[in-house]
């Protein structure tokens, strides 16, 4: 991974934090929702990531 890829991530965890505090919970479901998605297309089970 190059610095411009990680500067591309970085720049998008800020502003997922950013729209997370705007509209709180509706956001974080959004968003795990496309975490999950993308942790499934790289083949990982996002099943057994979750906290309970």
């Amino acid at each position: 991974m190059n610095e411009k890829e990680l500067k591309k991530i970085a720049i998008e965890k800020y502003i997922n934090i950013q729209r997370i505090k705007k509209h709180g919970q509706e956001e974080i479901d959004y968003q795990e929702k496309i975490a999950k998605a993308e942790l499934q297309a790289l083949g990982i089970p996002a099943d057994d990531l979750e906290i309970e």
